[in-house]
């Protein structure tokens, strides 16, 4: 499972609100919540994180391995 957990640290590290990325960066509220419900996002939306973060994709999203058996 890919978590975004390890982005709202950077963010709050880094001093950026969902407010700043909405109104500064043009993010959609749509796109946030779906980082929020750790849904699927694209891999620009990932680029365009770590560029407007100056930060690398591990300060983004973490691997989890998924512990159940199929």
């Amino acid at each position: 499972m890919i978590s975004y957990a390890p982005l709202w640290r950077t963010m709050k590290q880094r001093g950026v609100s969902t407010y700043v990325l909405i109104s500064q960066y043009g993010f959609s509220r749509g796109t946030l919540d779906r980082l929020k419900q750790t849904r699927n996002v694209t891999t620009n939306t990932l680029d365009d994180l770590c560029r407007i973060l100056d930060c690398e994709i591990w300060d983004v999203i973490e691997y989890i391995p998924n512990t159940k058996k199929d």
